[in-house]
């Protein structure tokens, strides 16, 4: 992040930070031209591994039976969903949308059970499980908690939205996560196409870095 886009982040973090009762997350949009998200092959399912985390742990579910695999995942801090029980979650709207908020890992094997009960739910919203492939199902997680996954969808409207740490960071590592966002999207689709760039907090105003 260039000297002047910084300064205009830190001063910005100044006036803004603990003015509420709650820890609020920095948000990032990205604002993209001569990109349409409304078609296939332009479409993104990008994970972005921040450098600095994002100030407070994702939610993971893990579809596993493999009781060594089940056993890391839970004390990774992650919920597990067996095999047995995803007849029961396809018919329940309360779980299926527990799923949509949550970041999801899968036993390999698991994976065709997991497409037949729950794919034409989950495929369309491009959160199909990421298969947990070896043994490290902890180290997996403790990558995805690390990660923000941003994944085209609702009206395909040319931006994209993540959240890039909490107001409780220091600002050069709020800056270092924002520059790894765009640099991740700079070599995806090119500078040309980047339009424009706003961080806020939770319930700031935003802030145009570019």
């Amino acid at each position: 992040m260039e000297k002047e886009q910084l300064d205009k982040l830190n001063a910005f973090m100044g006036e803004n930070k603990g003015q509420r009762k709650f820890t609020q997350s920095i948000d990032l949009t990205l604002n993209f031209t001569g990109i349409d998200f409304s078609k296939a092959d332009q479409r993104l399912n990008v994970e972005v591994k921040l450098p600095n985390g994002k100030g407070r742990e994702s939610r993971v579910i893990f579809f596993g039976d493999d009781r060594n695999l089940v056993a890391k995942a839970e004390a990774a801090g992650a919920k597990v969903i067996h095999s047995n029980e995803l007849p029961t979650i396809s018919n329940d709207k309360a779980a299926m949308n527990e799923l949509l908020a949550n970041e999801l890992l899968a036993q390999p094997a698991l994976m065709p059970q997991i497409a037949k009960s729950l794919g034409q739910f989950l495929g369309p919203r491009n959160k199909m499980p990421k298969p947990a492939i070896g043994a490290d199902v902890g180290g997996m997680i403790s990558s995805i908690s690390k990660s923000v996954f941003i994944r085209s969808k609702g009206k395909y409207l040319p931006t994209i939205h993540c959240t890039v740490g909490t107001e409780k960071m220091d600002v050069n590592e709020i800056a270092a996560n924002i520059d790894e966002v765009i640099s991740t999207f700079t070599k995806k689709l090119g500078k040309q196409h980047i339009k424009s760039v706003y961080v806020k907090l939770t319930m700031s105003k935003p802030l145009k870095l570019i």
